[in-house]
């Protein structure tokens, strides 16, 4: 495993910026969906273009060593671009969707959903890795937005993590709140994103984020993904704003790209 800063009980969370977080959890070194271009637009066909608004934090060099990938999914720009493909030759393991890995080169493993994956940690324990659920858009459209993963972390001493991936759906929210006791952090895909092509939005608004953490009884949310693209409809101050309309202004930590936080020591059985 990889060396980093000492996070006791808890979890450190830097932005990278849109999808791209560093998490360093029990001694393991992980990053969700790698995106490194610089701001551009992008071509997806007649009349669809995708717009990256603003550089990422950090570049491919500048990551250091990882663990693994948390890869949701890879078939849209924002989730995964050029850089981060190439990215992903130099890590030692993906973890992602089955059909991804049939797309991808690589270390790339599929986790079937409700599956997991044991990481091995400095102390000797794991961090386990399970995949969960996520609807990338409202019921009915998997057929155009793909399959895509969300992931929980956990393990002795620890904090259980949420890590969303693109999902727009409060009852998969709600299936991964049934399956786990307890989820101490909440990694949510924010953003209110929408295209053209589907009519609805593609992740969580902030309204559903904040339901979101009722739901889970999460005492810690970390929103990613609500900035840096021209197809988000909601950023920062939406988010704060739904937060403290649900009187939940406490459990929120709005991350810069660059900004970093430590949060959720493991609670005690």
């Amino acid at each position: 495993m990889n060396a980093q800063q000492d996070t006791g009980r808890g979890i450190r969370i830097e932005s990278v910026g849109g999808p791209t977080a560093i998490l360093e959890i029990g001694g393991v070194r992980l990053i969700t969906d790698p995106t490194f271009d610089e701001p551009q637009e992008y071509d997806l066909g007649p009349g669809r273009l995708l717009a990256k608004t603003a550089a990422s934090a950090l570049g491919p060099d500048d990551v250091g060593p990882v663990d693994a990938v948390l890869l949701s999914h890879d078939q849209h720009v924002d989730n995964l671009d050029v850089s981060g493909r190439a990215y992903l030759a130099r890590v030692p393991l993906v973890l992602t969707t089955l059909s991804a890995t049939e797309r991808l080169s690589g270390a790339c493993q599929a986790v079937d959903l409700w599956k997991h994956v044991d990481l091995r940690r400095p102390d000797g324990d794991v961090l386990r890795v399970t995949r969960v659920p996520a609807l990338h858009g409202p019921a009915g459209t998997e057929h155009l937005v793909g399959e895509v993963a969300g992931f929980v972390l956990s393990g002795e001493g620890v904090p259980t993590v949420y890590v969303s991936g693109d999902n727009a759906s409060l009852d998969v929210v709600r299936a991964v709140a049934e399956r786990f006791e307890r989820i101490d952090v909440a990694v949510l895909f924010a953003g209110a994103a929408r295209i053209g092509l589907i009519d609805g939005f593609l992740t969580l608004t902030g309204r559903q984020a904040a339901q979101a953490a009722r739901i889970l009884s999460a005492p810690h949310v970390v929103p990613v993904h609500f900035d840096m693209w021209g197809h988000f409809t909601e950023g920062a101050p939406e988010l704060a704003g739904a937060f403290a309309e649900a009187g939940l202004g406490s459990r929120l930590t709005l991350l810069a790209p660059g900004e970093s936080t430590v949060v959720a020591d493991a609670q005690e059985d």
